[in-house]
């Protein structure tokens, strides 16, 4: 059966070429989660339409069809664009390629949708990034049935102790471990944690920077186990930033 949409919330995720002058577009939805679709003839000098369809911009989009890949209809703006700018708008398309990457298409995500909303407005401001990135890696996984237990040990159940160590499963979560760290947090096994720092990430206080450390470490495992060997993109943006 043909599927009709109108005029709904969305937000472009990844946009590429299409024949002569469409457009290919994964876009995040409040209602229908991620939907790709074609949006025809939105590259000619004369399409209306050309300069709505960034990335970070909130839009109201119709579309409709029978198959997974859907037709773009009217397009509208929703609000002023959100502008990003260097390593925020490399957080912002590391984001949409986590989105892109790991939601199914056509499953709804509303809550997560609006926390999308929540992200961008927050990298547009001068909240610290590596908290505003953590806070929506986990909320993705646990959106998606993947939540990390920061609470207690998976086996015994005891709460997760400030002074212990603890060796990390994804998809299972944290069990104690008599292992030594070196000098290096994580020593030679990135899968070890102390639990300050698993509490300070329950806690989002990730001001200091081996905190601040451990919790990208332990996200980067988590969401890993998901993305496959592929690697991300938007990665290497920081990674060249850096260099």
């Amino acid at each position: 059966m043909e599927q009709r949409v109108h005029l709904q919330p969305v937000y472009v995720l990844h946009r590429r070429p299409f024949q002569n002058t469409s457009l290919l577009l994964d876009f995040f939805c409040m209602d229908y989660g991620r939907v790709r679709g074609i949006a025809r003839g939105v590259r000619g000098n004369k399409s209306r339409s050309r300069s709505l369809l960034q990335l970070f911009h909130p839009l109201l989009v119709s579309f409709s069809g029978r198959g997974e890949v859907k037709t773009v209809g009217e397009i509208e703006s929703g609000h002023a664009a959100i502008t990003l700018q260097g390593q925020r708008l490399f957080s912002g398309l590391y984001v949409n390629e986590l989105l892109t990457r790991m939601l199914l298409l056509h499953v709804e995500h509303k809550s997560l949708f609006l926390h999308y909303q929540d992200t961008l407005v927050a990298l547009q401001g001068d909240t610290d990034m590596e908290l505003v990135l953590r806070r929506f890696e986990l909320k993705l996984l646990a959106e998606l049935g993947y939540a990390i237990n920061l609470q207690e040990d998976c086996r015994s159940h005891d709460p997760i102790a400030a002074d212990k160590l603890y060796r990390f499963t994804p998809d299972v979560g944290f069990e104690c471990s008599d292992d030594e760290l070196s000098a290096t947090d994580g020593g030679s096994n990135p899968r070890l944690f102390r639990g300050e720092h698993l509490i300070a990430l329950r806690e989002f206080e990730l001001g200091d920077r081996e905190r601040a450390q451990a919790a990208k470490r332990l996200l980067r495992l988590a969401l890993n186990a998901h993305l496959g060997d592929r690697p991300l993109h938007s990665r290497s943006l920081f990674a060249a930033r850096t260099t």
